[in-house]
């Protein structure tokens, strides 16, 4: 039976090892790579999405979603969306309804990408609905990871220049470990409602004693 707790601390996530990405990693940087990889993703009907935008510091500024992630289990691609926008390729792929794309907080990241281009996607599975109908509470990909499978996701990159010129080893193995992990939150939870072999323990919160 494996126990399953119904939310976890931020101190328990920080005593668990760090996860590190181990697949190949794509930087895609112009609509032809684009289109390149996405023939190859469409050979998949399982596929984990993410994005990322540069973080606003300034009152008033706004940007677009400079990266889109998309993982298979052994690859990630990383598509540069400030350098060439939304391809049609990325939007038939996201509007395929036989290809399940997996992905945390998507309605957000669906309403950034539709400032760079109109589509509908299909096919989506919201990690964060998903995991609430076993239970758990916790909303956040690193605290889901951490909770099915006792490992930390850093987000030491999040706030990191997603337009740069050229992106950093670390951040290139942030994003990809992100769209990748959510590809193994779901499968884990699909084990789990198969097997029905899982409970969930309900994470009392602390009474605070009164004020004398």
């Amino acid at each position: 039976m494996i126990v399953i707790k119904d939310k976890i601390s931020k101190e328990e996530v920080n005593d668990m090892p760090k996860v590190v990405y181990q697949g190949k990693i794509f930087v895609v940087d112009t609509p032809e790579q684009a289109d390149f990889a996405v023939r190859y993703l469409r050979q998949f009907d399982l596929l984990g999405i993410d994005s990322e935008t540069r973080p606003a510091f300034k009152k008033g500024e706004v940007h677009k979603v400079a990266l889109l992630q998309i993982a298979t289990d052994e690859r990630c691609y990383l598509f540069r969306l400030n350098k060439f926008g939304m391809t049609l390729s990325l939007i038939q792929l996201m509007e395929n309804p036989h290809i399940t794309k997996v992905g945390l907080s998507l309605k957000d990241d669906f309403m950034m990408l539709h400032q760079r281009a109109a589509f509908e996607p299909c096919g989506v599975i919201e990690l964060q609905s998903y995991a609430h109908e076993f239970g758990i509470k916790d909303m956040s990909l690193q605290k889901i990871y951490a909770n099915l499978f006792g490992g930390k996701i850093s987000k030491s990159q999040r706030l990191t220049n997603w337009e740069a010129d050229e992106l950093t080893i670390q951040q290139q193995q942030y994003a990809s470990l992100d769209a990748w992990a959510c590809i193994q939150i779901y499968r884990r939870l699909e084990e789990l409602r198969e097997s029905g072999d899982y409970e969930i323990q309900i994470v009392e919160e602390p009474i605070d004693e009164p004020t004398q």
